[in-house]
């Protein structure tokens, strides 16, 4: 039931915040500042420096809380599994890869690979994810949702890219189960300004919310 649990907490979240930062230390202090806001899903992309070590660190500060802590920007199954040995909750991916899907299958971690392709999004059900990133979404835009519903009506979709506070309503409106935003929440901590990153954090929960009452 692990996988389950973790997967339901990241769709009730409703808005995932991908984390970059240049340092271990900016980054914590990111995640602090988006938890502030009421995010409750990360995702902290292999791009940090000691990212495991960032993700360790992350999940025994929030143990016990609603926050899910995930490693983002996974491209093979070495990564993937020190990230779910350092507490990694849910691994993403900009792209499927099968070795990685099933190493999250052993270790009963979701896992929610990028698509941009029926045949891409069959692949990725087929091997077990049950989350699914459209990426980049500003490109295909929310009418992708509802077209690749049509032959995968079953499929829960998080669109990546292209994700604002003014669209959020219509990625939901098409049949998103949550989104992902990265500069549109962190900017801010480029300036040494996180109460900037909570505030839009803030933002962003206020539209699912709004999108979903």
């Amino acid at each position: 039931m692990q996988r389950a649990e973790l997967l339901n907490k990241v769709i009730k979240s409703g808005v995932v915040s991908v984390v970059r930062a240049d340092s271990a230390q900016k980054a914590l202090q990111m995640v602090e500042a988006i938890v502030a806001g009421g995010i409750k899903s990360i995702e902290l992309t292999y791009s940090v420096p000691k990212a495991n070590d960032v993700i360790a660190e992350l999940v025994e500060k929030y143990a016990g809380t609603d926050v899910v802590i995930g490693a983002g920007t996974v491209l093979d199954p070495t990564s993937a599994r020190l990230a779910i040995v350092a507490g990694a909750q849910f691994i993403v991916s900009p792209s499927f890869n099968k070795e990685v899907a099933k190493i999250c299958n052993l270790y009963q971690i979701p896992y929610v690979p990028g698509v941009l392709t029926p045949k891409e999004a069959q692949i990725a059900l087929e091997y077990g994810s049950e989350l699914i990133k459209l990426f980049p979404g500003d490109i295909t835009g929310p009418k992708m949702i509802k077209d690749l519903k049509g032959p995968f009506p079953y499929i829960n979709i998080l669109p990546s890219g292209g994700v604002t506070v003014d669209n959020v309503a219509d990625w939901f409106a098409a049949g998103a189960v949550a989104v992902s935003a990265g500069g549109g929440v962190t900017a801010p901590a480029a300036k040494g300004d996180y109460a900037g990153v909570t505030a839009n954090a803030q933002k962003f929960m206020a539209a699912f919310e709004a999108a979903t009452n």
